[in-house]
């Protein structure tokens, strides 16, 4: 069995066996890893490619630079990207650069990190969470880390 992946650097799909996913894989385009440990930052080019070309779940940080949770919850989500990659893809969305995006996406308030499976919005909490709630919130929402 094959997982589609979207390259965090170019935004080709990749075709990876799925019992192949953790072991650094690189992209046939740019020859870059596929999973970098770190959040991609999601912007008018790459988001709909992220969202919808990937078989893994992607996990979405909404954020902006003036926001102070936001910033306390930066290292956190930085850590889970390090820590459950290649099983969900992290990303993070700056809601004021790409207001755009944050509009179509109903943002409220921030920090919100939206989970989205198979290119659909599956579930979605507002507010800093810290490591150990996050992944039990992935894990309610059937993220397998």
């Amino acid at each position: 069995m094959t997982s589609s992946i979207s390259c965090p650097n170019c935004s080709a799909t990749n075709k990876v066996p799925t019992d192949r996913l953790s072991d650094g894989p690189k992209c046939g385009k740019c020859k870059q890893p596929l999973f970098q440990g770190a959040a991609t930052a999601l912007t008018s080019a790459n988001y709909q490619s992220m969202i919808s070309r990937n078989d893994i779940p992607v996990l979405i940080d909404c954020w902006a630079t003036w926001c102070g949770p936001c910033q306390q919850f930066a290292p956190v989500f930085e850590q889970a990207a390090a820590q459950f990659e290649p099983n969900v893809r992290l990303a993070k969305l700056d809601t004021e650069a790409e207001q755009t995006i944050a509009a179509r996406l109903q943002i409220r308030s921030i920090p919100t990190l939206i989970l989205f499976k198979q290119g659909k919005e599956a579930a979605r909490i507002s507010g800093a969470l810290p490591l150990g709630q996050l992944k039990q919130w992935l894990t309610q929402q059937g993220v397998k880390l």
